[in-house]
């Protein structure tokens, strides 16, 4: 079967689809990433007749409307966006949207005795000899346009300035490339094709897909709802984007989707900023039961999969039901509710939460539970351990998409207490617990998963630092502390061991820096005789520690072996090794009580 097809057509006819919609750029309303000087470049190129390359689109299939009558589908420009909104601003003078989502224009001038471009600037537009904006050129009368700039420049050569405006105005008639692929792909075989014509190897992901789609069905207010997402994103990382949309943007700032989100514009928390494939993701799976999201761009298409049809009803109540996942995702109330869901189990820094698939299945887990009517207690119990599991087990690391589709299935079939005990009866039984969470905090990786939840077990037990009277660690945590090492490192290399060997995630602790200058490169039976010393003097020189009990509590809040007290180089091994045990005990602990 043939994929796809090429053909060549005139840059006016490429813009005339655009604007007709027969075309449609999805990302039309994210920032135009290109600097001017790029823009000006594709002109030139264009002047010289140099090839641009070739854009894709994939055609929409045709879709089956109440009436029986067939609704032919659009184009979805998939790559080469960035290149035709160059041109539409260009060429026909439209508004771009910049960087900072002002919609702006970029206005290119030519000089047609040097037949050179440049970006329109104020001394261009003194200067006689430039045409200070083509787009005015091109859509303009050659006649008209020759005679004028004769006027202001008689020296010219009137043959010369009459041909390089006339090929300037030609520009539109100039060719460029359209590979249109088949609406019968499937997303996976659209991008490996993809990937194999773009030479910049980029990947699109199936999020940008769905995106694509979202953006281009203006019937069921795609456009606007594509916006919201991306704004949301947006404003969760930069508030003070908020002032922005309402400057530049007031159709959207009308719409239902801004008040529900404008509770951003003074929300400052770092602990969970989304990206839109983060929120589709979530939207998505919470509202379909589904995990793949190849599943999502067929639902919208309208896809009915028991006849292999496409019709318009269901693309409708897909976007129906899409437009109520998103509201749901940016409920401040849902949003800020699990944010102290995953705070309540220690989990108070951006810094512990690298599993982004992990924080995503908790929130829909979140989301879904509210939807089927659990109590709020329980609800809060089971994204907890369930977040925490998948940490622990890696659960959705590498590819989530079929682990999300098989458990938001399971949670939609049975309750969601007999599908936690099955998963932990699985793969937290005891041998886990006593075997291999102490094997694999045998690392030097401190983004290590385990040494995550090990120090949110902290966090929860509101432990002090090491030797800290009280100072806690989540205080360390949040004020960006330092990590040090309970057996110097200084101290482990000049007895020759490298750095997988003093940098184990066993030897680490949350340690106040001013402590660790006292504590220096001394083994601990020499620093810890220090602070023996500065307990029976009450001096407290090194630590605010003032008694042999608060020194055993710490030690024991902080998984410390007592004997490190009087420990050397030669007892450093056995040291990880109980350590580890100790930590992975606390682990455990901290978790069957969440």
């Amino acid at each position: 079967m043939q994929k796809y097809s090429v053909n060549q057509y005139l840059i006016e006819t490429i813009l005339a689809w655009v604007n007709s919609g027969e075309i449609a750029i999805p990302e039309i309303q994210r920032p135009f990433v290109w600097d001017s000087s790029k823009v000006r470049d594709l002109m030139d190129s264009l002047y010289e007749g140099y090839p641009i390359g070739y854009i894709i689109a994939w055609r929409n299939p045709n879709v089956r409307l109440k009436d029986g009558s067939l609704s032919e589908g659009k184009k979805i420009l998939i790559d080469g966006q960035q290149r035709i909104t160059a041109l539409t601003a260009a060429v026909i003078g439209q508004y771009v949207v910049s960087k900072t989502y002002q919609r702006v224009k970029i206005k290119i001038a030519f000089n047609p005795i040097e037949e050179k471009f440049e970006v329109q600037n104020p001394a261009i537009i003194k200067d006689k000899v430039w045409l200070p904006d083509i787009s005015e050129i091109i859509n303009g009368s050659v006649l008209k346009i020759v005679r004028e700039y004769l006027k202001l420049n008689p020296e010219a050569n009137e043959e010369r300035i009459e041909k390089t405006i006339t090929r300037l105005v030609n520009i539109p008639k100039k060719q460029i490339g359209l590979i249109e692929l088949s609406p019968d792909l499937d997303i996976e075989t659209v991008t490996e094709i993809f990937i194999r014509i773009n030479s910049k190897g980029v990947v699109l992901s199936q999020a940008d897909f769905a995106m694509s789609k979202i953006a281009a069905d203006t019937e069921n207010g795609g456009n606007e709802l594509r916006k919201a997402i991306d704004y949301f994103c947006h404003l969760a990382i930069a508030p003070e984007f908020y002032q922005h949309i309402v400057d530049n943007d007031n159709d959207f700032a009308k719409s239902e989707y801004f008040p529900k989100m404008s509770w951003l514009k003074t929300e400052n928390d770092d602990l969970y900023d989304p990206d839109y494939n983060d929120l589709i993701r979530v939207a998505f799976t919470s509202q379909f039961n589904r995990g793949r999201l190849s599943d999502l761009v067929s639902l919208l298409s309208g896809r009915n999969f028991e006849t292999r049809t496409f019709e318009s009803e269901i693309a409708k109540q897909a976007y129906d039901t899409l437009k109520k996942g998103v509201t749901n995702f940016i409920n401040e109330t849902n949003f800020k509710r699990f944010l102290m869901i995953i705070k309540s189990a220690g989990f108070i820094s951006s810094d512990l939460m690298r599993s982004q698939n992990a924080v995503n299945f908790a929130y829909i887990v979140y989301l879904k539970l509210k939807d089927l009517g659990v109590n709020s207690v329980s609800i809060e119990s089971y994204v907890k351990r369930w977040f925490v599991y998948s940490v622990l087990t890696g659960r959705y690391s590498g590819s989530p998409e079929s682990t999300f589709d098989f458990d938001i299935k399971q949670i939609s079939l049975k309750p969601f207490n007999e599908i936690l005990s099955e998963r932990e009866d699985a793969e937290l039984s005891e041998a886990f617990w006593t075997a291999s969470l102490p094997q694999s905090l045998d690392t030097s990786v401190a983004s290590s998963p385990y040494f995550h939840v090990f120090l949110a077990s902290q966090v929860k037990a509101n432990d002090k630092g090491f030797l800290s009277k009280d100072v806690l660690v989540g205080d360390l945590i949040s004020l960006r502390g330092d990590i040090h090492h309970l057996f110097p490192k200084d101290y482990l290399k000049k007895n020759g061991l490298d750095k997988s060997k003093y940098n184990q995630i066993a030897n680490y602790v949350f340690m106040q820096s001013e402590i660790n200058i006292k504590v220096g490169n001394k083994p601990p039976k020499e620093y810890f005789q220090l602070i023996r010393k500065q307990i029976a003097e009450e001096n407290k020189l090194v630590s605010g520690l003032s008694s042999e009990q608060e020194l055993t509590e710490n030690l024991k809040m902080n998984c410390v072996p007592i004997e490190i007290m009087d420990m050397e180089i030669d007892n450093y091994q056995s040291f990880l090794a109980t350590r580890r045990k100790l930590m992975s005990k606390k682990i455990k602990d901290y978790y069957l009580g969440l």
